[in-house]
C-alpha cells in the first residue's frame, strides 16, 4: 500500500539534493527509511502453513522389511513397505490396514470429526493421523507428495490472500493524496515561474507544497495503531500474527465458526446415566473427579454399577499432572473414569478390576466386551447392545432416543455371567441374552459464555455460521443450545452443498448456517463464496484440515490450546483460551482501532491544512507575503511533535456501544472527516497561524504596503507560525478523540497517554524555538512575547470551532430524524 507512497518520496528527496538542499533530502529520506522499516517487517512474516505440514510426520517408523522389523526413518519409507502401528503412533503415510486389531484412529486434524475413528481390515488411515487404540500392520500405499495430507498442503500454498480492507483503503488514501500532492507542486512551481519567482526558489516552494500535502507520519502511525491493538488483544488472549488483522477483525460481516473447543469446552462428560431404577444427573469440572450426583441411593448404587462396567470395559483413563486431572487415551473412555470416581468418590487411583477375554470394538458390530470378575461385560451403541438385551422394552428406545435429542452420545452396557461361556463360541453367541445396566449419556459442553457471545455478534450485525466434521445430530443440538439457531432449525450435511456458486451463495448468505461432515474443500468453497458476496469472513478451526479455508478468509482463526502447528501458521489471530467470546472481543478491539484511525487522520490532515495555507497565501499574493513555515519545519511537526499525539489517539479506548451497530461500510476518508478537516478544524488552525505569522511584522513596525523584512524579524515571524500550528494540534488531538462530543464531556484525563504527547510536543517546541543550532536549521526563533496571547489562543479557537460544529450536526440530525 506504500508503493507509491514511497515512490513520490524518493523522487521528492532526489530532487532536493539537485537543488543544493541537502538537509531537506536527508530529512525526507528518513522518511522513507523509517516507513520501509514497518514494510519490510510485515513482508518478512511470510506463510509457512505448507513447510509446517512436513513437522506432522514421525521421524521414525517401524518396517517390516524381508522379514525383520527395523526402526527407519519417515523419509525412507516407499511404497509397499510394511508398516507397523500401535496406540500413540502418528500415521506415517497413507496405508491400508492390512491387520487391526481394536484400532482406533483420531481424524480430528484432517476431518474436524472430534470422536476416534474405529479402523478394521481392509480399511485405509491417512498420514498424519493418530492411532488412538489398537494394533496394525499396514501396507505403504502414498508417501510424501502423494499424500492425503500434502493434497492439504497443495490447497494452502495456492491459496493467495485477499488485501485486507485497511490496506485497500490506505492503498486508497495515499493514491489520492500523493496524486493531489504532485499535481498541486506542479501548480505552485507553474505559478512561481509566472509570477517571475527564480526557478530554484520555485522548486523550493513546490517542493514544500507536496511534503505539506502529504501526510509523511501516516504509515509508521497506522501501524504503530494496529501494534497497540495487538497488544490488547493479547492482553484479551487473542494473538495476533498479522497486523493488518487487527483492522480486519472489526471489519468482519460474518463468522464461520468450529464447534469443537470453540463453541464447546472439547471436554466428553457423563452427565447422565439411566438405569431400570432410575436416572441419575452427575455433574463437575472437566475431567476433575470431584463432582455431584442427583439421585436417590438405589438409583445411585445402580448407576456406580452400570459406570463401574463400562469402566472395565475401557482403557481410557484420568491422570493427575502438576494439580491438573486430563485425559489420557480416548476422551471418550476419560469421561467413564471420570464419572466412576464421582459416583463412588475415587478421588484417588482405583483399584484397576481384572480382565480377560477382551472382544474390541468392531465398527460393524458397534459394541466391544470383556470377560471380569465372572461377568462379561458388554458397552456399545444401543442399537447394537440393546436388540442383545433379554429385558429391552419400549422404555428404555423412548429414553435412548430422547438422549440422542439433546445431542448426547449415548452408550449402552449390559452383562451376562461369564459362567456359562465357551471358548469355541463366536461372538454372537458370547454376547447375547444381556441384561441392561444402563445408558450413559456424554455430553461436550457449551462454553459457558458463548450464547451472549452469539448475542452480541448478532446485535453487531455480525452473520454466523457452525461448519464441523461432527454427527449433524451433534452439532444441531449444540447450535440449539446456544442460540446459533431457533427450535425448528435444520443442519445440511456438507455432501448435501449445490455445486452451483449462485445456490450456494443464496444458501450461506443468511444467519444461523450449520453445516456437517464439512471437508477442507468445502470449507474453502463456503469461504470464497462468502467473499463473493461482499462479506468479510473471519473462519476458525484447529486442524490440518482448517488450514487452506483460514488462509483463504479475510481472518483466520485458529485454536492455542488444541490447535496445530499448521492451523496457527495459516491464521491471522490465534485464541490463546480457544474461546469464541475471545473473537467477540477482538471484534470490539478491531472496530476501536478502525476508529482511532480515523481519528488521526482527522489530526494528521489538519496540520496539512495548516502546513499548505503558508504556501497558498504565497502563491495568492503573487510571492508579496513571504512563506511562514519552510519545509524543514513541515517534516519536523509531521515526524517530530505530531506523532505522538498521533499515537495517542491510536490507542484510545473503545466506545462501550461499539458492538451496538452493525460494521463501519464506508470510507476511513469520507465526506464527513473531510468537511471537518477542511471546513472547520483546518481553518480555524490556518487563520490563527497566518494572524501570529503577520502580528510579529506589524510588532517589528511593517505597515501594508511595505516591504517585508527578513532576517530575525522573519526568523521570529516563521517560530510564531510553528508555534501557533503545535497548540493548535495539541488542541486538536482532544477535539479528535470524538466526531460527536466535546472534549470536556470525555474527560481531559481518561486518555493519559494524550496528556503526555501533548506536553512533550509543547516541551519539543520550546527545544527547537530555543536552541540555536536546531531553531538557525529550521529558520525560526523564538517569537516576541506580545504575539504570544495570538499563539496560546490557537487551542480555544480550534475547540470552539469543533464544538459549534458537533453541536450544529447533533442538530441537523435531530431535525432528519424527526
Amino acid at each position: 500500500m506504500s508503493h507509491f507512497f514511497a515512490l513520490m518520496l524518493w523522487c521528492a528527496g532526489g530532487l532536493a539534493f539537485v537543488a543544493g538542499m541537502p538537509a531537506l533530502g536527508v530529512a525526507i529520506f528518513v522518511v522513507i527509511v523509517v516507513n520501509g522499516v514497518f514494510a519490510f517487517v510485515q513482508e518478512e512474516r511470510a506463510e509457512h502453513a505448507a513447510a509446517r505440514l512436513r513437522d506432522l510426520l514421525p521421524s521414525g517408523v517401524r518396517v517390516r522389511r524381508d522379514g525383520m522389523v527395523v526402526d527407519l526413518p519417515a523419509s525412507e519409507l516407499v511404497p509397499d513397505d510394511v508398516v507397523l502401528l500401535s496406540a500413540g503412533d502418528r500415521v506415517p503415510a497413507d496405508v491400508h490396514l492390512m491387520q487391526a486389531q481394536g484400532v482406533r484412529v483420531d481424524e480430528s486434524m484432517l476431518t474436524g470429526e472430534s470422536v476416534p475413528v474405529p479402523m478394521t481390515t481392509g480399511e485405509d488411515a491417512n498420514a498424519g493421523t493418530f492411532v488412538v487404540d489398537g494394533d496394525a500392520e499396514a501396507l505403504v500405499v502414498r508417501i510424501g507428495g502423494a499424500t492425503r495430507l500434502a493434497e492439504i498442503a497443495g490447497l494452502t500454498a495456492g491459496v493467495r490472500r485477499r488485501r485486507s480492507p485497511l490496506a485497500r483503503e490506505i492503498g486508497r488514501v495515499v493514491r489520492t493524496v500523493a496524486i493531489v500532492a504532485v499535481i498541486a507542486g506542479i501548480g505552485f512551481f507553474g505559478m512561481a515561474l509566472l509570477t517571475g519567482t527564480p526557478a530554484e526558489d520555485g522548486f523550493l516552494f513546490a517542493i514544500g507544497v507536496t511534503v505539506a500535502l502529504v501526510p509523511e507520519g501516516l504509515l509508521p502511525t497506522v501501524t504503530l495503531s494496529l501494534a497497540i491493538g495487538a497488544q490488547r488483544m493479547a492482553a484479551r488472549d487473542g494473538l495476533v500474527r498479522h497486523l493488518e488483522a487487527v483492522e480486519t477483525l472489526g471489519s468482519t460481516t460474518y463468522i464461520c465458526t468450529d464447534k469443537t473447543g470453540t463453541l464447546t469446552l472439547n471436554q466428553m462428560s457423563v452427565v447422565q446415566v439411566w438405569t431400570p431404577a432410575g436416572a441419575v444427573c452427575i455433574s463437575g469440572d472437566g475431567y476433575e473427579p470431584q463432582g455431584e450426583v442427583d439421585a436417590a441411593s438405589q438409583a445411585r448404587d445402580a448407576a456406580r454399577m452400570a459406570v463401574d462396567a463400562a469402566r472395565r470395559c475401557s482403557q481410557g483413563r484420568i491422570v493427575e499432572r502438576d494439580g491438573t486431572w486430563d485425559p489420557v487415551g480416548d476422551p471418550m473412555e476419560a469421561a467413564i473414569d471420570t464419572a466412576y470416581r464421582r459416583l463412588g468418590d475415587h478421588f484417588g487411583e482405583p483399584v484397576e478390576a481384572t480382565t480377560s477375554g477382551h472382544r474390541p470394538f468392531d465398527p460393524e458390530r458397534r459394541r466391544e466386551s470383556v470377560v471380569s470378575d465372572g461377568w462379561l461385560v458388554v458397552k456399545g451403541a444401543p442399537e447394537s447392545v440393546l436388540p442383545r438385551c433379554a429385558d429391552q422394552a419400549d422404555e428404555v428406545h423412548a429414553v435412548t432416543d430422547n438422549l440422542a435429542a439433546q445431542g448426547l452420545r449415548v452408550l449402552a452396557v449390559a452383562r451376562r455371567a461369564a459362567d456359562a461361556l465357551d471358548p469355541s463360541m463366536s461372538d454372537d453367541e458370547v454376547e447375547r441374552d444381556l441384561t441392561l445396566l444402563g445408558l450413559l449419556a456424554m455430553q461436550d459442553p457449551p462454553r459457558p459464555g458463548v450464547s451472549e457471545s452469539i448475542a452480541q455478534c448478532r446485535e453487531a450485525g455480525i452473520r454466523l455460521a457452525m461448519l464441523t466434521g461432527d454427527h449433524p445430530r451433534t452439532a444441531l443440538a449444540i447450535a440449539q443450545q446456544i442460540g446459533l439457531i431457533g427450535p425448528g432449525g435444520t443442519v445440511l450435511s456438507g455432501d448435501d452443498l449445490p455445486d452451483d456458486d449462485a445456490a450456494l451463495r443464496q444458501l450461506l448468505d443468511r444467519d444461523g448456517v450449520v453445516l456437517s461432515r464439512v471437508t477442507p474443500e468445502q470449507k474453502l468453497s463456503v469461504a470464497r463464496t462468502l467473499q463473493g458476496a461482499g462479506h468479510v469472513v473471519a473462519m476458525t478451526g484447529d486442524g490440518v484440515n482448517d488450514a487452506p479455508a483460514l488462509r483463504q478468509a479475510d481472518i483466520g482463526v485458529a485454536m492455542g490450546l488444541s490447535g496445530t502447528d499448521v492451523a496457527r501458521e495459516a491464521a491471522d489471530l490465534v485464541l490463546l483460551d480457544d474461546h469464541f467470546s475471545t473473537i467477540v472481543d477482538a471484534v470490539e478491539q478491531g472496530r476501536a482501532t478502525y476508529a482511532n484511525i480515523r481519528r488521526f487522520l482527522t489530526y494528521h490532515l489538519t496540520d496539512n491544512v495548516a502546513e499548505l495555507t503558508p504556501f497558498v497565501v504565497w502563491a495568492a499574493s503573487g510571492g508579496h507575503i513571504p512563506l511562514a513555515i519552510g519545509v524543514l519545519q513541515i517534516l519536523c511537526l509531521d515526524i517530530v511533535t505530531d506523532l505522538l499525539p498521533a499515537l495517542a489517539l491510536g490507542g484510545e479506548a473503545a466506545n462501550p456501544k461499539t458492538l451496538h451497530r452493525p460494521p463501519e461500510r464506508r470510507h476511513i476518508i469520507d465526506p464527513v472527516l473531510l468537511r471537518r478537516v477542511f471546513g472547520v478544524l483546518g481553518p480555524t488552525e490556518a487563520v490563527t497561524e497566518m494572524t501570529a505569522f503577520l502580528l510579529v511584522f506589524v510588532a517589528a513596525g511593517w505597515r501594508p504596503g511595505d516591504e517585508f523584512p527578513g532576517g530575525h524579524v522573519l526568523a521570529a515571524a516563521s517560530g510564531a507560525a510553528f508555534a501557533t500550528v503545535i497548540v493548535g494540534q495539541a488542541a486538536n488531538a482532544f477535539a479528535c478523540r470524538s466526531a460527536t462530543k466535546w472534549p470536556g464531556a470525555l474527560g481531559w484525563t481518561t486518555n493519559r497517554l494524550l496528556v503526555i504527547a501533548v506536553a512533550t510536543s509543547a516541551a519539543l517546541m520550546v527545544v527547537f524555538l530555543s536552541v540555536p543550532g536546531l531553531a538557525g536549521l529550521l529558520g525560526q526563533a523564538i517569537p516576541p512575547l506580545i504575539v504570544w496571547p495570538v499563539i496560546l489562543a490557537a487551542a480555544p479557537a480550534v475547540l470552539l470551532a469543533d464544538g459549534l460544529h458537533k453541536t450544529w450536526r447533533a442538530h441537523r440530525r435531530d431535525r432528519l430524524s424527526k
